[in-house]
């Protein structure tokens, strides 16, 4: 797991960068999802992404997440039938 003082976010515990990650790999879990339920950013997830993957799989994860149309709610297509929020919702651990 990535350092603290590597991530330039709020106070993130172990889990919460956890969650940052699995949340990031979620295709329909928009950023603005990710920033509501954790207060990160999308460029702060980039860099959370880095220090936690190794090097082929952030490449592998950039070059799947780059222009995709579902990681941000104002590019997608108004006729989608899924909530990301729903989605994120689903996928949380039962705490």
């Amino acid at each position: 797991m990535p350092k603290q003082s590597d991530i330039s976010a709020p106070e993130l515990t172990t889990a919460d960068i956890s969650e940052v990650i699995k949340m990031a790999w979620e295709d329909r879990t928009t950023f603005e999802t990710i920033k509501e339920r954790i207060g990160v950013r999308e460029a702060q997830v980039i860099r959370i992404m880095r220090s936690a993957l190794t090097a082929s799989s952030f490449k592998m994860w950039r070059e799947r997440v780059r222009g995709r149309k579902t990681k941000h709610r104002l590019l997608r297509n108004p006729e989608m039938k899924f909530s990301d929020r729903t989605v994120a919702d689903h996928r949380r651990a039962n705490c």
